[in-house]
């Protein structure tokens, strides 16, 4: 099992990438060293993650805003007492409503636990997480990153890294998903730390 990034390790991945990285390194010497964003695990950080799928980070803050004061504790249970109009009124499509109750209803079954998930390997996690309809390999893969602070994560698919890593890297376009994945095996065993800098650079700008 992986030892998960915390304040202390952080500072020594970003050491250990910008020595062999000179894009990264400028990115550090400019913005510092990138923030931990950590996430606390559970249900309700994957509703979270859901919402965030294909929009804006503001877009689906006010959405997860709207869910927390409508259901607080907002638990499985209590999400699935949430009907269609309740839900399409806090900003949830139809496809995320669906998505969010087949995850809170799994959680109930017991087929997700939570708890259990903190320890897992990475591969097991990804697995048991994209097993549900409405949870692909990005959801997934920010939950490892974000929530359980993995060290080696690497979603290619987002967006915001793709052009954070087109910008830091000087390439004429932006990568694609296995462009992405190419462009950080040297970053291993510290891919999760590198998106970090790329994420800040890009918010940053």
């Amino acid at each position: 099992m992986p030892i998960p990034l915390n304040e202390e390790t952080l500072p020594h991945a970003v050491d250990a990438l910008i020595a062999q990285d000179a894009d990264l390194s400028a990115v550090v010497a400019r913005f510092g060293c990138p923030p931990l964003w950590g996430r606390a695990t559970g249900f309700p950080t994957v509703v979270y993650i859901i919402l965030e799928q294909q929009v804006s980070l503001a877009s689906a803050k006010a959405a997860f805003d709207k869910l927390l004061a409508a259901t607080n504790p907002l638990t499985p249970q209590r999400f699935l007492e949430l009907d269609d109009d309740q839900l399409r009124t806090i900003g949830f499509s139809r496809q995320k409503t669906r998505y969010c109750r087949i995850l809170a209803q799994a959680v109930l079954e017991g087929r997700i636990d939570f708890a259990q998930l903190d320890s897992l390997p990475d591969e097991q996690v990804y697995a048991q997480l994209t097993a549900l309809t409405g949870i692909g390999a990005w959801t997934a893969n920010i939950y490892l990153l974000m929530a359980l602070c993995r060290p080696d994560i690497w979603p290619a698919g987002d967006l915001a890294l793709q052009i954070a890593a087109q910008q830091v890297k000087g390439l004429p376009a932006r990568p694609t998903v296995a462009e992405m994945d190419a462009l950080a095996e040297s970053w291993r065993p510290w891919r999760s730390v590198a998106a970090r800098i790329l994420w800040h650079h890009y918010l940053s700008k």
